[in-house]
């Protein structure tokens, strides 16, 4: 369904299940970025209607995510930490392609988000079926169908804008880069990506 070159190490989830303050911070904080992006986006590129109109609801949504998050470590008694460098996202960055029209700044910038939601999405069903806590376990369901949604609605938009043709083979290559990035980071418990 997603489309991922190489799937989550099972260890991940081992590790994340050991470390439950650590990954609700990260992933707070990823709630948060992806926000962040929304909003930038936003910003960015207002002469695109269908963006704004598309992106507002999912601002409101990933911010919801992020108080939910807040709420599962409050539930446990833990507290939210300190926000940490993310080398997935940062590594993933670097294969942005800068230049061109805005349009195809903006199919990039699209194509980074839904990758960043796919993996979201694959790490959060791995973790649901890997954490022995069981509410968290639905928590973390129930999210993975939301990352679902975003992953697809940013491909879509991708390919909408961009031409279905070019932009899928664009996807592709960033699915291999992607890989390729996950096969060079340290599989970590403490990190959502």
């Amino acid at each position: 369904m997603l489309g991922l070159k190489l799937p989550t190490d099972p260890r991940w989830a081992d590790l994340a299940g050991k470390s439950i303050e650590e990954i609700l911070t990260d992933h707070a904080y990823c709630e948060q970025k992806a926000t962040s992006t929304a909003i930038s986006l936003i910003q960015n590129y207002p002469e695109y209607e269908w963006l704004i109109e598309a992106l507002t609801p999912l601002v409101v949504e990933e911010w919801g995510h992020f108080k939910l998050v807040l709420e599962q470590l409050k539930k446990r008694g833990l507290k939210l930490g300190k926000q940490r460098k993310d080398e997935y996202v940062n590594q993933l960055y670097k294969f942005l392609r800068h230049g061109g029209s805005r349009a195809d700044s903006l199919v990039e910038k699209l194509l980074f988000s839904a990758l960043i939601e796919a993996r979201s999405c694959e790490r959060f069903k791995v973790f649901s079926k890997g954490v022995d806590d069981k509410e968290l376990a639905q928590f973390y369901k129930n999210l993975m169908v939301s990352e679902a949604g975003h992953y697809r609605m940013f491909l879509d938009m991708a390919c909408d804008l961009g031409g279905k043709e070019k932009v899928l083979a664009r996807w592709d290559e960033w699915l291999e880069y992607e890989a390729g990035v996950m096969r060079s980071i340290d599989v970590r418990g403490d990190r959502i990506h």
